[in-house]
C-alpha cells in the first residue's frame, strides 16, 4: 500500500516537472519579452546627460562598456537591475545578447584585464533605478517604458521612443 502512494506521488511530481518545463518553452508564457510591458523597455539617463539618441549599435557598445565615455568626457555609470528581474532577462537577451553565467564571465574578464575601473552598479527595483539614474551625473540605465517620470531623460533608440511603431526593444 505504501509503495502504491510513493509510486502516486512520484508521477504527480513527474508530471508537474514535464508541465512546467514544456510551459517555459511555448510561446507567450513567461517569455522576459512579454512581461516587460506593451511599451517595451526605455534606456533613460541622467537629466544634464548631452545626448538624446542612441543607435542600437552604440547602446551595445555602452552597455559592454565599450564606450565609456559621453560625448562631453564625462565617465558613463552604468546601471543594471540585479539578477532574475524582467528587465534584466530583457536587457541580456536584446542588447547584451548573453545568458545570465556569460553576462558574469564577461564582467569578471573585463575587470581582470583592467579594460573597466568596475563592473555596473546593480540596481534592486524600479524606484532605485529611478532616484539612482536623478542622483547620479553620466548614469544611464533602463526601466519599463511605463514606469518612466520626468524626473529623468529618456533616450530614444535608433530616432524611435518606446510609444513609437518600430521601437526597437519591445
Amino acid at each position: 500500500m505504501m509503495r502504491q502512494g510513493i509510486s502516486t506521488d512520484r508521477r504527480i511530481r513527474q508530471s508537474l516537472l514535464v508541465f512546467c518545463a514544456m510551459s517555459c518553452l511555448l510561446p507567450g508564457v513567461a517569455q522576459p519579452e512579454n512581461l516587460i510591458g506593451k511599451n517595451g523597455l526605455a534606456i533613460v539617463v541622467h537629466k544634464d546627460t548631452e545626448v538624446d539618441n542612441l543607435s542600437m549599435h552604440e547602446l551595445r557598445n555602452i552597455f559592454l562598456a565599450n564606450q565609456q565615455f559621453w560625448p562631453n568626457r564625462s565617465r558613463i555609470i552604468l546601471l543594471v537591475r540585479a539578477p532574475q528581474s524582467d528587465e534584466r532577462d530583457f536587457v541580456l537577451d536584446s542588447i547584451y545578447r548573453m545568458d545570465e553565467a556569460r553576462f558574469r564571465q564577461y564582467w569578471i574578464a573585463k575587470m581582470f584585464r583592467a579594460e573597466v575601473p568596475r563592473g555596473p552598479k546593480i540596481v534592486f527595483s524600479t524606484d532605485m533605478t529611478l532616484d539612482l539614474v536623478v542622483a547620479i551625473p553620466g548614469s544611464i540605465s533602463f526601466m519599463r517604458a511605463d514606469d518612466v517620470t520626468d524626473e529623468i531623460k529618456l533616450i530614444r533608440i535608433d530616432g524611435k521612443l518606446p510609444s513609437d511603431e518600430g521601437y526597437p526593444l519591445k
